[in-house]
């Protein structure tokens, strides 16, 4: 029953609204699917990391120094009002259609703004390691839970943002949303400068 409650709270994480559906969302909106799904890739690695070192226990130790705990936050909130306020001002410049992808570019490009946009997160962090402490209490703290959880968070993160990306760039759904499409650049560039500020200003 313990391992079904962690499966079911990891599974709430992953869909509940944060930054990183907000940028899923945005670039979906703007540069198409695969720009969206390459973004969910970046996220689901990042989350690779987490579950790296709350493995290793690294994580416990940057939550123990706070001078480091409060740079990652500050870099984490400062990404995030970055990307909000260049939403936000070329929310007008993106009402044309989503532009062709370009691979080599447009790959590294979206694939590091999921990357950063979740691993800058100290919040994400430090559920990670709170998670992880619960998992290894498991059966006598055996690596194999940890290890297993861990695959499962990944590929929840992954096929979550996927569904997103895919989901907002279907033919009907993409059709009704290009109509607000300004709109929803503004909310969404709004949307991560409100989470950065959250970020940096909640203790």
């Amino acid at each position: 029953m313990e391992a079904m409650t962690l499966a079911l709270l990891g599974l709430l994480i992953v869909i509940s609204p944060g930054a990183d559906f907000v940028l899923v969302l945005k670039n979906s909106l703007n540069q198409g699917r695969k720009a969206g799904i390459v973004t969910a890739l970046g996220i689901s690695a990042a989350i690779s990391v987490h579950i790296a070192y709350s493995v290793l226990g690294i994580s416990y130790l940057i939550s123990q120094n706070v001078w480091l705990f409060e740079l990652i936050r500050y870099c984490g909130s400062a990404y995030l009002i970055y990307l909000g306020v260049k939403g936000f001002f070329n929310a007008s410049s993106e009402d044309a259609a989503p532009s062709e992808f370009n691979a080599e570019l447009s790959s590294k490009q979206y694939f590091a703004q999921g990357l950063l946009c979740n691993l800058l997160n100290p919040k994400t962090m430090l559920f990670f390691l709170s998670i992880f402490s619960q998992v290894f209490a498991l059966d006598g703290g055996s690596l194999s839970n940890a290890l297993i959880y861990g695959v499962y968070m990944i590929l929840m993160h992954a096929v979550w943002f996927c569904f997103v990306a895919t989901l907002f760039t279907s033919e009907f759904l993409g059709a009704l949303l290009q109509k607000t499409k300004k709109r929803l650049n503004q909310a969404c560039g709004l949307g991560l400068f409100a989470f950065g500020i959250l970020l940096a200003t909640k203790p």
